[in-house]
């Protein structure tokens, strides 16, 4: 690829063609020349080197400011080529620019970037010497509308000094909105432009002015190509017949462990070994070929390279899913890959889908369908959990197990050489069993069409993601400012905000999140709370903890002030959080919450926060909540905080599919995290 550094001249030629502001300027090659355009820009100006090597000007003394006169002019030009061969003796110096010095302003960034998954993404934020320092930035994937242009510029922490602050006057804010627009449009219009940045952008009270521009260009930029994929008919992933394919009675190898998981499944179960006449009970076949039935589903775990004969015969056979859990191809490097786009070549032949390879496979509980090697199979349940991670897969079975918690699919994708996030998502769309969706993601290769298909998703189910690879360790060194301050990471967020995603951190967010969207009363109405307590430590942390996730508490409104103070001691805080007092009986709750329920139009979520005592046990609590759940269509959210004296009364709650926490911080962070997404 021919990727080169406009020099900022270009730059400056390109960027107003789409009418963004920068100064007067001109191209010089001598000292003389330097004074005569110096002259009629007018003085003072600024004197920068061009130079395709040398991208940060001042630190290799290529900048001159202040010029004033013409024979300053050509001496700045002596100095500056001098410094520059000096700072770098490869640098290739093309010359200098010699430009209008812009009056001092506030100084800005709008930067570029192309991401590989994405595309082309827009950065806004705090420019200047200190913009890596600061980081105070914001994003959009393009293209962006006018409106989104405004909510970047007051998205950012330092807006006030853009609105005015502490008696300074207001910038142009509509100005900058229109900057911002034309820039957008010339990143997204000019192909071949791949990455750039204007810092800074200088705002005034009245206009803009783009001072220093870099802009990279690609003449073989990366294509979009949008592929066409056909939605799978949903008994793809309810077969009726299965046959493993190197079924073993070896406990010790993979194909026993997976005909072993496959045992409880209710259709037809077909060992497939050229070596054995029975494995684990049943009758076995030396080839798929020779089964007397059809075959919905194939498990490979042959060894890679008997896999594409393998597949041929499972085409001849007709079978339309295959999953192929073995390893050893595209993982493994290029002859891998040879090898990996031989079997797709054989299966595309044939019409026949691959999930894999290298995978764990994939569980659908309510069929009793388990085509991967975990310990113990997963309970039946409404969630489904798509991941790039087998191993994560094994822990999140494992842990499910233990918190009660059941799946309505489990897919592991491996390397997606034929299906992939995009087809497994628009399954578990249509999927009935499926209320809530949970992704963990390493990377994703058509960012666009995931999210398009994904915000499809969400619009019916929540969806929740984890993305791995937040932190910076390891990545190579960005070639502009606008590289360092966007990084992948922050695009798949601003992907996810966009598709409608939620995002976390952690696994066991991912669930609670994932639940709570799920159950039968969906999304919160609103950001309104209530909390409800019998401790009045926990009421302080829960005021704290709202603040900090934004989740608003409401101020209680005198009749229901009135309302509690008929039952209620007569010293209880009247105020939100409602502290019930550490003697608060049953009885005391059910009548707060008879009176909340009354008044259920000022409220859009209930928190009722328990702790272990021997006033009111959790099985006591938890029945009251269940009680107050279904005389109101709000949302309740139960914290029965403590160890094992709360988990029946957590169990209680998890039967009638009412969000249960152990943990208050993490109560309201998971709350947080779906206002965020769903009010931002």
């Amino acid at each position: 690829m021919a990727r080169r550094m406009l020099s900022e001249a270009e730059g400056y030629d390109l960027l107003r063609t789409y009418g963004v502001p920068v100064p007067a300027y001109e191209r010089v090659s001598s000292p003389e020349q330097a004074g005569e355009a110096a002259e009629r820009i007018g003085f003072p100006v600024v004197m920068k080197v061009i130079s395709p090597q040398i991208i940060h000007k001042s630190d290799a003394g290529g900048v001159v400011i202040g010029v004033g006169s013409r024979d300053q002019a050509a001496a700045a030009f002596t100095k500056i080529v001098a410094s520059a061969r000096e700072y770098n003796r490869d640098a290739e110096i093309q010359g200098v620019i010699v430009e209008e010095q812009a009056a001092p302003g506030l100084e800005l960034i709008i930067g570029g970037k192309t991401d590989p998954a994405f595309g082309k993404v827009l950065t806004f934020g705090m420019g200047g010497t200190l913009v890596e320092l600061m980081k105070d930035v914001t994003l959009r994937i393009l293209p962006i509308t006018e409106g989104e242009c405004r909510d970047m510029v007051r998205e950012i922490n330092a807006y006030p000094l853009i609105a005015g602050y502490r008696g300074m006057k207001p910038r142009d804010e509509e100005g900058l909105v229109r900057a911002i627009m034309a820039v957008s449009r010339f990143f997204e219009e000019e192909k071949t432009v791949v990455e750039f940045d204007i810092n800074p952008l200088r705002l005034y009270e009245q206009g803009s002015l783009a001072v220093d521009a870099r802009v990279i260009i690609d003449d073989q930029p990366p294509m979009e190509v949008v592929e066409d994929r056909v939605e799978l008919p949903l008994e793809y992933f309810n077969p009726r017949s299965v046959a493993v394919i190197g079924a073993s009675s070896d406990s010790s190898k993979m194909g026993y462990a997976v005909m072993h998981n496959l045992l409880q499944f209710p259709g037809q179960l077909y060992p497939v070994n050229n070596k054995r006449s029975e494995i684990q009970g049943l009758r076995a076949y030396r080839s798929v070929k020779d089964i007397p039935a059809p075959v919905d589903m194939a498990v490979v775990t042959v060894p890679a390279s008997f896999v594409p004969m393998v597949i041929e015969e499972c085409g001849q056979k007709g079978v339309p899913v295959v999953v192929v859990i073995t390893a050893g191809f595209r993982e493994m490097g290029e002859q891998g890959r040879a090898l990996e786009e031989r079997v797709l070549a054989i299966a595309k032949g044939y019409g026949t889908r691959i999930v894999g390879p290298n995978c764990l496979g994939l569980i659908v509980p309510p069929r009793g369908l388990d085509t991967t090697y975990v310990h113990e199979s997963p309970k039946p349940g409404t969630i489904a959990f798509i991941s790039q991670s087998g191993a994560i897969i094994n822990t999140v079975v494992d842990w499910s197990l233990a918190e009660g918690i059941g799946f309505s699919a489990v897919v592991s994708v491996g390397n997606q050489a034929d299906l992939n996030f995009l087809d497994y998502l628009t399954w578990v769309k249509r999927d009935p069993r499926t209320r809530g969706v949970i992704l963990y993601i390493e990377e994703i290769r058509d960012g666009k069409a995931f999210m398009k298909v994904v915000e499809e998703v969400a619009r019916e189910k929540p969806v929740v993601a984890i993305k791995s690879g937040s932190s910076t360790r390891g990545q190579a060194a960005a070639s502009s400012h606008t590289g360092s301050l966007s990084g992948s990471y922050d695009v798949y967020m601003e992907a996810f905000r966009r598709s409608g995603v939620i995002p976390v951190h952690t696994l066991t967010g991912a669930f609670q999140v994932a639940e709570m969207c799920a159950s039968p009363k969906g999304y919160p109405r609103g950001r309104r709370a209530v909390v409800i307590t019998n401790a009045g430590g926990f009421a302080v942390l829960s005021s704290d903890y709202a603040e900090r996730y934004g989740i608003e508490l409401i101020d209680l409104p005198s009749d229901l002030i009135d309302g509690m103070n008929e039952f209620l001691p007569g010293f209880w805080n009247k105020n939100n959080p409602i502290d019930l007092l550490g003697d608060a009986t049953s009885r005391r709750f059910q009548k707060t919450f008879e009176l909340l329920a009354d008044h259920d139009e000022i409220w859009d979520i209930a928190f009722i926060v328990g702790f272990p005592n021997l006033v009111l046990s959790s099985e006591e609590l938890a029945n009251q909540i269940v009680r107050f759940s279904e005389q109101t269509d709000r949302m309740i959210v139960g914290a029965l905080l403590g160890g094992d004296s709360m988990e029946r009364g957590r169990r209680i709650l998890r039967d009638h599919q009412i969000p249960s926490f152990d943990e208050l911080d993490f109560t309201f962070r998971v709350m947080g995290r779906i206002l965020w997404q769903r009010f931002r």
